[in-house]
């Protein structure tokens, strides 16, 4: 008789496709999932993201359920809920009389940390299934990275077209391009039609989470509602149809742009989708190019779109588990400033700084450049301690879990990884703020000004990280020609930047 079964599925594996669920009989399976209070708070996670996990994962067991799956699901008010994984699946082994369990991979080191504990603490089988909804594998990561001495997206990124075949003409690319990011730097202006995020009215599941969320998390960070994020499969497939015929088209052109009150622009909002489960990602990309060969949307926005996904979410999870454990607590600039108060509350003066925060707190989604060129360049011009505002971009934003989120900050945003990752510092005046939005125009703070007290506090504090960090960055050969600028400032001007960051980081609080 066949050995029966459990199966965990987390709350980012909402795929009827996930691996743990392959080649097994239903009949000899009970499928557990669980709501439980850890995962909710080992960071204080936005009202909002939990509510979404939590909606999408009640509704991914009644399509198990309808599918003929047994599921086993634990509310987190359940008043015999553990309030951990581990818990609850000790609790389900016993309940069920079962010593085997399998699970995909999860997403993050700590739970697979705990997961390799299972088979002694339950003297079961635990059986830990690879995450077949990635293209490269961790060893296929590991293999590419062996013997380089940094690791770049764009050639790796490369190999996943070839792999793929998307926007390929053979060996080549389509257009003999493999890279639009030029052409992709367009500031957006206020008079342009802006496509509307498609919302979903929240069903009774939904509102009953929300009630619990509200009930349980009244002091985590955010604005639970309104609440509009698709929570099946379906809806994330027509927020999918709505973005590559209202959005997708000028996407390329102004996906680095902001505007004051237009939270989403031409983007897609669809990470959260993808990263929990709810869409394919190579489906996704798919459906983009399948956009651009019928004439619906233009060469540079579907390869600037599909980069997102085949290269920079590929790229980043495999520099997750290539460079964990250790990867947290790297701090290559030995930052050590708390994360300012107001990355919570949003009461900052500097207008982009502002928007950015006060429509993470309404929305838990922020675009790419808000986060790296605004929260994420402001904490490293300031000297915030990675391991902050790295535990802040993972609580505040929908669609962050550690393989994606981690990365992201600490090599990208912050360049504590010392360049494994990026080749330069993301570091900027406010020039380039004024350059991609239109936030210093309601701002109180002078960003022509360099160093006055009505100076846009970008201007000092970017000569001021940059000093500091001489000797770290000087032979980096992308700022030669910025450390030769700042040598040829005289001494009193050089002075005047000195005070003035000073000034900055003395009332930072």
């Amino acid at each position: 008789m066949p050995q029966k079964r459990l199966v965990l599925i987390l709350g980012d594996q909402l795929s009827r496709k996930i691996s743990s669920l392959q080649g097994l009989s239903k009949s000899d399976t009970v499928v557990l999932m669980a709501e439980v209070a850890a995962e909710a708070t080992y960071v204080r996670h936005h009202k909002k993201k939990i509510a979404f996990v939590f909606s999408a994962m009640r509704h991914f067991a009644v399509e198990l359920r309808n599918a003929g799956w047994q599921v086993d699901y634990v509310q987190l008010d359940d008043p015999e809920n553990s309030g951990s994984l581990r818990g609850e699946v000790a609790r389900a082994l016993t309940r069920h009389g079962i010593n085997a369990v399998r699970v995909t991979e999860p997403g993050e080191y700590r739970l697979l940390t705990n997961i390799s504990t299972w088979a002694d603490a339950f003297a079961c089988e635990v059986d830990v299934q690879d995450d077949t909804r990635f293209l490269a594998t961790r060893e296929e990561f590991a293999q590419w990275a062996a013997g380089r001495k940094s690791l770049r997206m764009e050639y790796f990124y490369r190999e996943m077209r070839k792999k793929t075949g998307l926007l390929m003409d053979g060996e080549k690319p389509v257009a003999d391009r493999w890279n639009f990011d030029a052409e992709n730097r367009k500031p957006a202006s206020d008079d342009l039609f802006m496509p509307n995020v498609l919302r979903f009215e929240p069903d009774s599941i939904t509102r009953d989470v929300l009630k619990l969320v509200k009930k349980r998390f009244p002091d985590h960070f955010g604005d639970l509602e309104p609440f509009w994020f698709a929570t099946t499969n379906r809806d994330a497939e027509q927020a999918l149809d709505h973005f590559i015929s209202e959005a997708l088209p000028r996407f390329g052109d102004f996906q680095d742009a902001m505007l004051v009150g237009q939270k989403f622009l031409y983007h897609s909002v669809l990470s959260v989708y993808i990263n929990s489960g709810l869409l394919d990602p190579l489906k996704v990309c798919e459906r983009a190019t399948a956009a651009y060969a019928e004439g619906r949307a233009p060469l540079n926005s579907v390869e600037g779109f599909i980069r997102q996904i085949i290269g920079w979410r590929e790229f980043i999870r495999g520099i997750y588990w290539h460079a964990m454990p250790d990867y947290v607590e790297v701090n290559y600039f030995n930052a050590d400033r708390p994360l300012p108060s107001f990355y919570w509350t949003g009461e900052t003066d500097m207008a982009c700084v502002r928007e950015a925060i006060v429509q993470t707190k309404e929305e838990a989604y922020a675009h790419h450049i808000q986060r790296l060129m605004v929260t994420g360049n402001f904490a490293m011009l300031t000297g915030v301690a990675p391991k902050e505002i790295h535990e802040w971009y993972l609580a505040v934003y929908a669609d962050a879990y550690e393989w994606v989120e981690l990365p992201n900050v600490i090599g990208m945003s912050q360049f504590a990884d010392g360049g494994l990752l990026a080749s330069k510092p993301y570091a900027s005046s406010g020039n380039y703020i004024a350059k991609m939005s239109d936030y210093c125009q309601s701002c109180r703070y002078n960003v022509k000004k360099k160093t006055s007290e009505d100076a846009c506090p970008f201007n000092a504090l970017y000569w001021s990280f940059l000093e500091r960090n001489r000797n770290k960055l000087k032979a980096n050969p992308r700022l030669g020609t910025v450390y030769a600028t700042w040598d040829r400032m005289s001494s009193d001007k050089q002075d005047d930047y000195r005070r003035r960051s000073s000034a900055i980081l003395e009332n930072l609080n």
